[in-house]
């Protein structure tokens, strides 16, 4: 029976953290974007919330990924 790797187990929380942050982010900026259509940053907030929500979902699978691998290798 393999143990789990607790640094990579730890990583991956590290990696879940900074899922979270972007998951409650990104909606809040692009909240903000489409509130404020007529503002001349629209477009630059409008394209920072979307990156925010890409990176958040990648941010999950990758944070996934390294749990998985923690717990049953490679």
């Amino acid at each position: 029976m393999r143990r789990t790797d607790r640094q990579l187990f730890l990583k991956s929380l590290k990696y879940f953290a900074y899922t979270l942050m972007l998951m409650f982010g990104a909606p809040i900026i692009l909240y903000q974007a489409f509130k404020n259509q007529e503002h001349p940053f629209y477009w630059p907030v409008l394209i920072l919330g979307l990156l925010a929500a890409i990176g958040a979902i990648v941010m999950a699978f990758v944070s996934l990924r390294i749990m998985m691998k923690s717990f049953f290798g490679d």
